[in-house]
């Protein structure tokens, strides 16, 4: 979809150059042009934008995108993570995203404390009908299927990681603590929920400027930037109010990240 977006806009463009070129070599208007000169315009735009240009442009979008989130990363975020490693050296953390944001690509941040990441983007079918699902009036979507693959990416890696030790603890017979952390009601906590994980609520404070807040709620169609639909909204926050049960812990603060995975650990 991205691709194809570049692809038009660049189109769009290199058919707009041609055409103002035309309208000079003919002395005349752009308007006044004939169909002919036009639709050789359009060929022309459309043979000039390769794939290889358009893959070259994309790319630079998707380096400058983790480029900025690593220059707007909250400043707790790392020391949150290495205490959360010091705590629990062999634990497996992994993201969870439904957009292109990999935290494996941020190098100079986040890349050496994650070990996976799942995109939705990974599996376009699933995707695309849990969108259909989310239309329907029952707003009963199914988010369990990037949950159950990210699980099933841990356990690829658990295996991995103790092929690799010298010293192996047997912890064969001990189930894993999962934990999902998220910042969105339905999509975090009822989806990771609904396949087995523990959870933790981000309802951040004020001055973190979080807008998950703002996208699905009493006031989230007076958002300028949110394009969901009255239905979508409607049917999101029936899926918030079903999975509020299902938050184990919430926290204000990123800070507050470590204290609250060892509290679950420990039963409380």
């Amino acid at each position: 979809v991205r691709l194809e977006a570049i692809r038009r806009e660049m189109e769009r463009k290199m058919l707009e150059r041609k055409l103002l070129e035309c309208a000079e070599d003919w002395a005349t208007e752009v308007e006044s042009l004939t169909a002919p000169i036009r639709e050789s315009a359009v060929r022309w735009a459309h043979n000039c934008v390769t794939g290889s240009i358009v893959e070259s442009i994309y790319s630079a979008w998707e380096r400058e995108r983790h480029h900025s989130a690593e220059r707007k990363l909250y400043s707790d975020v790392i020391p949150a993570l290495q205490q959360i490693k010091e705590d629990h050296p062999d634990c497996i953390i992994g993201a969870v995203t439904d957009g292109k944001a990999n935290p494996l690509l941020m190098v100079f941040t986040l890349a050496p404390y994650f070990d996976f990441c799942m995109s939705w983007e990974d599996d376009a079918a699933n995707r695309i009908e849990f969108f259909k699902e989310l239309g329907n009036v029952d707003g009963n979507a199914d988010l369990q299927w990037i949950y159950r693959a990210a699980y099933e990416k841990f356990l690829d890696i658990r295996a991995n990681k103790k092929g690799m030790k010298r010293d192996v603890k047997d912890c064969d017979g001990l189930e894993p603590v999962w934990i999902h952390v998220g910042d969105d009601l339905a999509y975090d906590v009822g989806g990771s929920a609904s396949c087995g994980a523990r959870t933790i609520l981000l309802d951040l404070d004020e001055d973190y400027g979080q807008t998950a807040k703002t996208r699905f709620g009493p006031n989230s169609s007076s958002v300028s930037w949110n394009t969901a639909s009255t239905e979508e909204i409607m049917n999101r926050e029936a899926m918030n109010r079903a999975a509020e049960s299902r938050v184990d812990k919430t926290i204000s603060r990123l800070s507050m990240l470590p204290d609250a995975v060892n509290e679950i650990l420990q039963g409380e």
